[in-house]
């Protein structure tokens, strides 16, 4: 008996030390033991000033260094074109972070992308192009021409559809829209293959720099304060790894922070990430309407209007909801 009690001491002893090393794991907390390890995060993004801060944050090895402690060994990333493929690869299991589009995302995720929007990364910046022959006077001088802008279901051709059924101008029957990834766009109206084209930046710039074309429309003055890009996460890492997801969050908090103030050299940055010239990166900046936005708060009206639209065009078989959509768990103002 006497033994049974110098153990039973000795026992609860050592839970009471070990709960003060901190051995113990307080309730509703994960072991780590148990966390789902994550080696890789991959990336996609596209090649627009609109996603500098995913560019910023991967050259300057901002992912690998915020994520390592959480397990991470490395962090890679890749460019698509336009939305629409960067939305196949996520739905094919390809990448698991995506900079894209807000409009793409709504045709993905009503086919069954398991994804959320977790944060916002920027707000306009698109700009209306026409040839330098051509005289524009107003929406109704597009009425015959051709068009070219990204593919169908994507932000630009969602916003130029809208604001041209807006401006009584029937799209496909009283002008011409071309789909087309930004190279192939640029090399169009500079060819005079098309009349004008409908392009995130900095391609608006590239057309006029080179004496192409002029900027006749900005997208905020189509739909003001548009959300443009927007940060999406996989499901499996939202429901796996919150602690991941929380922390790229705030790495592109960090990223685009760092832009806002060192404007020249995210540029540079942005420009010899994607072979852009250096003068075009940087006059798109300083005459883009666009702006960096983080907080996802502030961009589900304009989201939701996407979905609305997008319904009435046909591109989505359903309503979408909020609930749908966005995850707003993991965002923090600073």
């Amino acid at each position: 008996m006497k033994q049974m009690r110098i153990t039973a001491i000795a026992l609860i002893t050592v839970a009471l030390l070990m709960l003060a090393a901190g051995c113990t794991q307080p309730s509703g907390t994960t072991n780590p033991s148990n966390v789902t390890p994550v080696k890789v995060i991959r990336i996609g993004y596209q090649p627009s000033t609109h996603q500098m801060a995913e560019i910023t944050a991967m050259e300057k090895g901002w992912w690998q260094q915020d994520l390592a402690p959480l397990g991470v060994v490395n962090v890679t990333d890749k460019v698509f074109p336009t939305g629409a493929p960067e939305m196949q690869a996520m739905l094919a299991g390809d990448i698991d972070v995506a900079y894209v589009g807000a409009a793409p995302v709504l045709s993905a995720i009503s086919t069954g992308l398991d994804a959320k929007i977790v944060a916002g990364v920027n707000t306009q910046g698109s700009d209306l192009v026409v040839r330098n022959d051509l005289d524009y006077k107003g929406p109704q001088s597009l009425k015959g021409l051709t068009i070219a802008t990204f593919q169908a279901g994507t932000i630009q051709d969602t916003i130029l559809r809208n604001w041209l059924k807006q401006n009584n101008i029937t799209p496909d029957k009283d002008v011409t829209i071309k789909g087309m990834n930004p190279g192939d766009a640029v090399t169009a109206i500079t060819a005079g293959k098309v009349d004008a084209v409908f392009l995130p930046t900095p391609s608006p710039s590239v057309i006029v720099n080179q004496g192409k074309g002029k900027i006749v429309v900005r997208s905020g003055e189509m739909y003001p304060n548009h959300t443009c890009c927007v940060l999406v996460v996989s499901g499996k890492l939202i429901r796996e790894r919150p602690d991941i997801v929380r922390q790229i969050v705030k790495t592109n908090d960090r990223a685009v922070a760092y832009n806002e103030n060192n404007l020249d050299e995210a540029a540079a940055i942005f420009a010899n990430k994607t072979g852009s010239k250096l003068a075009d990166v940087q006059d798109s900046l300083n005459e883009w309407d666009g702006n960096w936005a983080s907080d996802p708060n502030i961009i589900i009206n304009p989201v939701l209007d996407y979905a609305k639209i997008q319904y009435d065009l046909g591109y989505i078989k359903k309503p979408l909801t909020k609930d749908d959509l966005f995850d707003l768990s993991f965002y923090q103002k600073s």
